[in-house]
């Protein structure tokens, strides 16, 4: 299997087929053997009766995961990482923000071991915005970027840590996907920080993107939850370090 594909979804009865069907293509029209894997975060709607009715060719293979209750993007992206059997495996959000094309560079990185993990980037120079975010999202991107730089230490030349287009040598993704423990948004925080921790080398390719204006990322309801899941993970992972630093003996029998 030369590449996983995986696309959580929360409600996106309205866009999994187009999804789906772009991912198939891009497989297809670069030779590609491919699996395409839909992780639905327990909708209200029907994404998941909808990504298991749209058709795909017998040479790519679709599953699409349901589970109970609603968790957050972080559980339905580790969920399906754990279940990818590719070479090289991606994730990228629904709605076709960035199309499928751009992947092309990171896999070339990945193959050519420049990098174990290949991030597309909004904020490179070569980056082509179509449609850029509403001024009150850039200013939480912003005040976010901040954030995570004090409280957590991310590096500052990872310029987009939150782009949902990201490209991983296969057994490095079910490594960190393994480990990871947030459910929400920060897991991209969380799989950052642990790749650094254990020698991974991350680099970022320039994407064409389009904001999509329907995400569930609300800048009213989101930034208290963000913070506490923040605040929750540099406590998680210092606790880790510290048993790590100090293991315990073992005992004898």
């Amino acid at each position: 299997m030369d590449l996983s594909i995986v696309i959580p979804a929360y409600e996106e009865s309205q866009k999994i087929a187009r999804d789906i069907k772009a991912a198939t293509q891009f497989l297809r029209a670069n030779a590609l053997a491919g699996e395409i894997i839909v992780v639905d975060d327990c909708s209200q709607d029907d994404t998941a009766e909808t990504a298991k009715k749209v058709y795909v060719p017998s040479d790519v293979r679709l599953e699409v995961i349901r589970y109970e209750p609603h968790r957050g993007k972080g559980c339905a992206v580790r969920t399906g990482m754990k279940a990818t059997t590719g070479r090289h495996v991606m994730f990228a959000d629904c709605g076709l923000c960035i199309p499928y094309g751009n992947a092309l560079q990171g896999l070339e990185m990945l193959q050519q071991d420049q990098c174990d993990i290949a991030h597309g980037s909004r904020r490179l120079i070569e980056s082509d915005i179509l449609r850029d975010q509403p001024w009150h999202r850039r200013l939480f991107s912003r005040a976010f970027k901040a954030t995570v730089r004090a409280l957590l230490g991310v590096p500052r030349q990872l310029s987009d840590t939150q782009c949902g287009f990201k490209m991983y040598k296969g057994d490095v993704a079910r490594i960190l996907y393994s480990q990871c423990i947030t459910d929400g948004f920060m897991f991209d925080i969380e799989i950052v920080l642990r790749a650094i921790r254990q020698g991974y080398r991350i680099c970022e390719f320039p994407v064409e993107w389009a904001c999509d204006l329907d995400s569930r990322l609300s800048v009213t309801r989101t930034p208290w939850p963000v913070l506490a899941e923040l605040i929750e993970l540099k406590r998680a992972m210092a606790r880790e370090n510290r048993r790590n630093a100090h293991p315990q003996p073992e005992t004898s029998r």
